[in-house]
């Protein structure tokens, strides 16, 4: 840890992967890097033809039928979706159902995006036994329900049964998935018996650094049927007077700049450069590519969780299957675990104490296909030294 290198385990929403260096020489290059929001078709298409190939990935991920140009980030992403929920909805309600297992930080940006339109935002209880999302059995009315695929602990929701059952109850399914995971999981719109009806998410592990927080991008894809509740920027593709193709951006009387108050939605210039490294990680990495990394990160995961189980005072909170990331109960305080493991270069993972106090000295620990099996045992050897210690002495005199 001498010379400023961490061995990161805490993922929670923003992940540590592998970006092939020519990603962002690219995105970096003028052409790219100072462009503007290209209203002007006849002189930006290159920009639009990239954003069109971003979308027509976007939407093969999915599984649906049309991607905007991007949104802010991953939180704003979801609150987007759950207004456009609300103006698609055919009934009258303006209830959205929110799983307390959709990340925490993420629902307080939902909750001051719509508290002040008139829009209720009401929490789901969890299984703490499975760690997913218990479906009420009397939901009343409401216009979406939010299904995170994994959610926030990583684990591996229900999704077909709960795309049926918000169906069945006359309202919308808003998926928010991991980009990564759906390399090896059912897309969005094969959930349940129809489909979702949108999937909004974070776009950072799509080539995107962890930088301190940013700049990362949301996506969003939807149905055909909902497109033009859709908020941003939509890219079409066309021909010219000579019958050669072009791309402009379509659906405009959607947005701020023309309809002003009335808009979909208020976001204007957004994440597009940050898009263009997304659109060469997915291009270059390709479906399998993709899915290497998934199901490297996966195994990552669940060989790391068998190695620190099998240590005493550390279990696994879940009986659920998980994607990359796993909740881990210590019988130790878990921000003094986390310190002593940060003083040997470590950072173990995201305290859940503050968020889920229900879960006790709980800690929801990462892993993707940048670890190596010596990162796995030097972590498992640490903590179990470190448990070991903290048992054998007394609580004021161990000091890492």
């Amino acid at each position: 840890a001498a010379d400023g290198f961490w061995s990161n385990f805490i993922g929670a929403g923003v992940y540590e992967h592998h970006i092939p260096a020519a990603i962002w020489q690219v995105t970096t290059r003028g052409e790219f890097y100072s462009a503007y929001t290209p209203y002007q078709a006849e002189a930006s298409q290159g920009t639009l033809q990239l954003i069109y190939e971003y979308q027509t990935m976007m939407t093969r991920l999915t599984g649906l039928d049309a991607s905007n140009a991007s949104l802010y980030d991953g939180a704003s992403a979801l609150a987007e979706a759950v207004l456009m929920a609300v103006r698609a909805h055919k009934g009258k309600s303006r209830r959205v159902l929110m799983p307390k297992t959709v990340h925490p930080t993420w629902r307080k940006v939902v909750v001051a995006t719509v508290r002040n339109q008139g829009i209720e935002i009401a929490e789901l209880d969890y299984d703490t036994a499975t760690g997913r999302t218990v479906l009420p059995a009397e939901p009343g009315q409401f216009a979406g329900l939010v299904i995170p695929q994994p959610n926030f602990f990583g684990v591996l929701e229900d999704v077909h049964a709960m795309t049926d059952w918000a169906h069945a109850h006359g309202g919308l399914a808003l998926a928010t998935v991991n980009p990564t995971s759906l390399a090896v999981l059912e897309a969005p719109g094969q959930w349940g018996a129809t489909g979702a009806d949108i999937c909004a998410g974070e776009g950072q592990p799509l080539g995107a650094p962890m930088a301190s927080g940013g700049p990362y991008f949301g996506f969003m894809c939807c149905r055909q049927d909902f497109v033009r509740q859709m908020p941003g920027r939509i890219v079409g593709r066309t021909v010219d007077l000579d019958g050669k193709p072009g791309f402009a951006l379509t659906l405009q009387a959607r947005e701020q700049h023309i309809r002003r108050s009335k808009a979909t939605s208020n976001i204007c210039t957004n994440q597009g450069l940050v898009v263009t490294a997304a659109t060469q990680y997915l291009s270059l990495l390709g479906p399998e590519g993709l899915a290497r990394v998934a199901s490297a990160s996966h195994a990552n995961t669940k060989a790391l969780a068998d190695r620190l189980t099998a240590i005493a005072g550390v279990k696994r909170a879940f009986a659920s299957p998980t994607f990359h990331e796993v909740v881990l109960q210590l019988d130790d305080k878990a921000s003094d675990v986390l310190r002593a493991l940060r003083a040997q270069g470590i950072l173990g993972g995201y305290d859940l104490t503050a968020a889920y106090p229900e879960l006790g000295n709980a800690i929801l620990v990462c892993v993707t296909e940048t670890k190596t099996a010596a990162d796995l045992d030097r972590y498992a050897q640490q903590l179990e030294r470190i448990l070991s210690k903290r048992r054998e002495a007394p609580p004021c005199a161990y000091k890492n």
